[in-house]
């Protein structure tokens, strides 16, 4: 996880809840969005 830039993270986080991916591995992406202090914004993608 920490090879991916924070841009790159974030995008992967909004296309996995965009394909409805499994629900562990979103979390295991927001759980290094917030280790990195990042913000999600929850209206990407409506």
């Amino acid at each position: 996880m920490r090879l991916l830039s924070n841009e790159t993270l974030l995008e992967s986080y909004y296309r996995a809840v965009d394909l409805k991916l499994d629900r562990e591995f979103i979390n295991l992406l927001l759980a290094e969005i917030e280790r990195r202090n990042l913000k999600v914004n929850n209206t990407k993608g409506a």
